[in-house]
């Protein structure tokens, strides 16, 4: 599979960059404000001229970040490794650039290449079961070998697992915070290996830590850069479940791993499959949805000066203008986000009980595999089920099988 998504635009110049960052780093302005800006006035280096002045007439005052927080954040990029590209240059991916409220400007790290090949997102609950984890990975892997970059947004449980596994064929973490804020901590050292075998992406501040709202920001960056979203696990009113949201807003397939009616931590999964998504049970069953998909990106647009140049038109109304475009990310419902009160402790830090009740659930798993996934040694599962058994908590099946009551 050797099609690419990625733009043949012009590159901005240093200092059109400069005035790109300085704008969209500006109190209030969000995608569609940036874009409604440079639109009216010709270019960023326009709109940055004219927004005191207009706000002035409304009297209204925004905060404009000066050059020189802009130049250090450039250099602080560069120490890092990462870039900074535009919507419009050629590592900009095309398929991001088609969404509503695309980012004008993306920091990526790492093989940016990988940001523009075919791809797919895989999503999922952070206290994903082990039957959930040990079918992210057989579907990662398996997507990865069939050509396909597996995005994802590094959270625990579902996002993590996927990461790991395509880490070989080509994966793209999208961060909620800047590159580098890592979320959650104890992914330090998968985010350190995609930085240099895949790739991190944001269009975040570098030092900014994420808030909750930031995360379906987020979301809409991880489904907008794939052909489709596959679910794993979700409960029903779950972060995921945004992913599949946005990817339906923006013409995306769907697919869900169905899951035991009696897991909670399936049932978003097994709704989205009764409202009509693609049933996802093998790589293959993915597969031959998108394929007939390919080749069908839109073409990117002509750059001249500035990407986003076209003929002065009417600005929007004031007051939506600089609302900071909150309706572009704002929850629907009330939902759980990615992101808890506090960071859990990673499972080696853990009550042993907790954590090997926390992977099963309904279905039987083999112990082999919650030995594997727990990180907890042999004699510590085998004697905590041993426990949980007399405790009367799981339920002994055949061939090494064992599930919660």
């Amino acid at each position: 599979m050797t099609e690419t998504g990625r733009g043949t635009g012009q590159r901005l110049t240093d200092e059109q960059r400069i005035d790109w960052l300085r704008l969209i780093r500006s109190e209030s302005v969000g995608p569609l404000t940036f874009r409604s800006l440079v639109n009216r006035f010709g270019g960023a280096s326009n709109a940055l001229e004219a927004l005191p002045g207009l706000l002035a007439e409304r009297g209204k005052s925004i905060r404009i970040p000066p050059r020189g927080e802009i130049e250090r954040e450039i250099e602080r990029a560069t120490q890092l490794g990462a870039v900074f590209v535009a919507m419009g240059e050629p590592d900009y991916p095309k398929r991001l650039a088609a969404i509503p409220a695309a980012p004008p400007v993306i920091c990526m790290k790492g093989r940016v290449d990988l940001a523009s090949r075919p791809s797919l997102a895989m999503v999922g609950a952070r206290n994903a079961s082990g039957t959930g984890l040990l079918m992210a990975e057989r579907l990662a892997a398996d997507l990865g070998r069939a050509g396909f970059v597996i995005v994802s947004g590094l959270a625990r449980g579902i996002d993590t697992k996927a990461h790991i596994a395509a880490l070989p064929t080509g994966t793209v973490a999208v961060f909620a915070g800047g590159l580098d804020q890592i979320y959650p901590s104890e992914n330090r050292a998968l985010a350190e290996r995609m930085a240099v075998e895949g790739c991190l992406l944001s269009e975040m501040p570098l030092g900014w830590e994420p808030r909750s709202r930031d995360f379906p920001r987020r979301n809409r960056i991880v489904s907008g850069l794939a052909f489709g979203v596959v679910v794993v696990e979700a409960a029903r009113r779950s972060g995921s479940l945004i992913t599949t949201r946005f990817a339906l807003e923006q013409g995306r397939e769907v697919f869900a791993v169905p899951g035991s009616p009696l897991d909670p931590r399936a049932e978003g999964a097994n709704d989205l499959l009764r409202d009509g998504a693609n049933l996802a049970t093998s790589a293959e069953d993915i597969v031959r949805v998108i394929e007939p998909l390919m080749g069908r990106e839109p073409a990117p647009e002509g750059v001249d000066e500035d990407p986003y140049r076209r003929e002065p038109q009417p600005l929007w109304d004031e007051l939506d203008l600089f609302a900071g475009d909150e309706p572009a990310f704002a929850e629907k419902d009330t939902v759980v986000l990615d992101v808890p009160a506090q960071e859990e402790p990673p499972p080696e830090r853990r009550d042993p009980a907790a954590v090997l009740t926390a992977l099963m659930g309904p279905s039987p798993m083999p112990v082999d595999a919650l030995i594997r996934l727990s990180r907890l040694s042999p004699a510590t599962v085998n004697a905590t089920l041993v426990d949980l058994d007399l405790a009367g908590r799981i339920e002994r099946h055949g061939s090494g099988l064992v599930s919660l009551r």
